[in-house]
C-alpha cells in the first residue's frame, strides 16, 4: 500500500517537515505533483533546509526519494538544489531517482509565465514566474519535453522547436519583457548535463515492483488541496491536481493500493498571492500571526497572508482526499492569544451554509465564527500530549468533533523534534 501525505489549505502547511519526520517509517519517499514554485522547508540539528523539487526524505539514509512522472523539472532550480545538498555527503545517484516521464521547464517557460502575468494587469493571479504553469500547458498539449527525451539524439530539435514557439507566443502577448535567451539556455544546459548524471527510471513500474515487494512508500504531494487545479479556488490555483487523486495519476499508483491519507493543515490559515480568503485578517492579530510564524514563502519570499482556521475550506479539504489522520502544525503560533475563533460556517446569499461554495470571490462570503479561549503557555519546549495546555487540548478535541478525523500529530515548533505524537 501506499500513504499519501497531502496540505489541506493553500500551500505552506509543513509538509516537508512532516514528511522528513515520518521518513523512518518508509523505504521510499515520491513526489507526485507540482514544481519548484513549492518550498518545503525542514529544519534539525540547527540547520533550515528548503527543497524545491527533491523530496523531503532526502537526508535519511534509509530511503529512496522518487520524482514521479506528474512533477515538472526545472534543470536550473534542480542543479542549485543539488549543490546546496553536496556538502552533506548524500549518495545521490542511489538515492535519488527521477521518473523518465516527468516534464522538463525550459527557460521560455518561465518567460511565457512572466508574459502572460503581466498582459492580465490587474486581474493576475499571482503567479510564482516559475513556467510551471506553461509546462502544464504543453504537457496537455502533448508537446512537452520530457525527461526520458534526454536519452536521445533528438531531445535539442525538439527543445528548439518548443523554445521557438514559445517566443512566437511571447510577441504575441505585446508586453515589456526583457531577457537574453542565449545566457538562460547556457544556464539550462548546464542544468540538463548535471540532470543527466542521475539515475533516470520508469517510475510506475519501480513504483508497482515496490509495492510488489511489500515495501513502505509514502507519497509527497506539493502546495494545497485548495489550490487542485479542478478543486481549489480556481483560477487562484495551481496547474497540477494537489489532491489524493493526484498521486494515482502523478506516481501510477491504483486506487485501490491507496492506504493511509494524512492531511496537513496549520492552527490558523495563510495565503501567499492572489484569490479569496473569507477568513483573512488585517488587523494586529494578522500581523502577529505573520510575525511569530516567520510567514514568508519559502521560493518566492513574498509574505503570507494570515487568518483564522477555516473549518468549512478544511472540513472540503477532508472530504475530497478522504483523510484519514490529521497533522495540525504551528499550534505554537497561537500562543499568547486571549481569545482564538473558528469559522464554522459562512454566510452566503443569505443563507448559512457550512460547504465551500462554487465562487468565494467578493463579499458573497461572510465567515460564521465560534471563539475559543486561548493559551499564553510556550509550547516549543514540551514534548508529550500530556504537557499540552488545556486551552489547546480543548481546541484539538473541537477540530476533530468538527472534521470526524482524529489529529495524530501537534507540530510546537520548527525543528523534527518539535513534534508530538498523539
Amino acid at each position: 500500500m501506499v500513504d499519501l501525505l497531502l496540505g489541506l489549505q493553500w500551500g505552506d502547511e509543513g509538509k516537508g517537515k512532516i514528511v522528513d519526520v515520518l521518513t523512518k517509517d518508509f523505504d521510499i519517499i515520491a513526489r507526485f505533483q507540482g514544481g519548484p514554485n513549492a518550498g518545503h522547508t525542514l529544519e534539525f540539528d540547527g540547520i533550515k533546509h528548503v527543497l524545491h523539487t527533491i523530496p523531503s526524505g532526502i537526508f535519511h539514509e534509509n530511503a529512496i526519494n522518487v520524482v514521479g512522472n506528474g512533477v515538472v523539472i526545472d534543470p536550473v532550480i534542480f542543479k542549485k538544489e543539488l549543490d546546496n545538498l553536496s556538502k552533506f555527503n548524500i549518495d545521490i545517484i542511489s538515492k535519488l531517482l527521477i521518473s523518465r516521464k516527468a516534464h522538463l521547464i525550459l527557460p521560455t517557460h518561465r518567460l511565457l509565465d512572466a508574459a502572460s502575468e503581466t498582459a492580465k494587469g490587474k486581474a493576475k493571479i499571482g503567479s510564482t514566474l516559475k513556467g510551471i504553469g506553461p509546462t502544464y500547458m504543453d504537457k496537455t498539449g502533448r508537446n512537452g519535453l520530457r525527461v526520458g527525451d534526454l536519452e536521445f539524439d533528438s531531445w535539442k530539435t525538439k527543445y528548439r522547436a518548443l523554445a521557438d514557439k514559445h517566443e512566437a507566443m511571447i510577441d504575441f502577448y505585446n508586453v515589456d519583457i526583457q531577457y537574453d535567451l542565449e545566457e538562460l539556455e547556457a544556464e539550462f544546459h548546464e542544468g540538463i548535463a548535471k540532470l543527466k548524471e542521475l539515475t533516470f527510471i520508469d517510475s510506475e513500474e519501480y513504483i508497482f515492483k515496490a509495492q510488489a515487494e511489500g515495501k513502505k512508500i509514502l507519497a509527497e504531494g506539493a502546495q494545497g488541496s485548495l489550490l487542485d487545479i479542478d478543486f481549489g479556488t480556481y483560477p487562484y490555483v495551481t496547474s497540477s491536481n494537489t489532491t489524493a487523486a493526484g498521486a494515482c495519476t502523478g506516481l501510477g499508483v491504483a486506487p485501490n493500493k491507496i492506504g493511509r491519507v494524512l492531511g496537513i493543515f496549520k492552527a490558523y490559515t495563510t495565503r501567499v498571492g492572489s484569490g479569496p480568503f473569507p477568513t483573512e485578517l488585517f488587523d494586529e492579530d494578522g500581523a502577529t500571526m505573520g510575525r511569530v510564524g516567520n510567514e514568508f514563502g519559502a521560493t518566492t519570499g513574498r509574505p503570507r497572508r494570515c487568518g483564522w482556521l477555516d473549518l468549512v475550506a478544511l472540513r472540503y479539504a477532508v472530504q475530497v482526499n478522504g483523510v484519514t489522520e490529521l497533522m495540525m502544525m504551528k499550534a505554537d503560533v497561537l500562543s499568547g492569544f486571549k481569545t482564538l475563533k473558528v469559522c464554522t460556517a459562512y454566510k452566503y446569499k443569505g443563507d448559512t451554509i457550512s460547504h465551500l461554495p462554487y465562487s468565494l470571490e467578493g463579499d458573497a462570503v461572510t465567515p460564521v465564527y465560534t471563539e475559543m479561549q486561548g493559551w499564553a503557555e510556550d509550547l516549543t519546549k514540551m514534548t508529550t500530549a500530556a504537557t499540552l495546555p488545556k486551552a489547546l487540548n480543548d481546541y484539538i478535541a473541537f477540530l476533530e468533533k468538527e472534521l470526524n478525523v482524529p489529529i495524530k500529530i501537534v507540530s510546537v515548533g520548527p525543528d523534527r523534534l518539535q513534534t508530538i505524537h498523539r
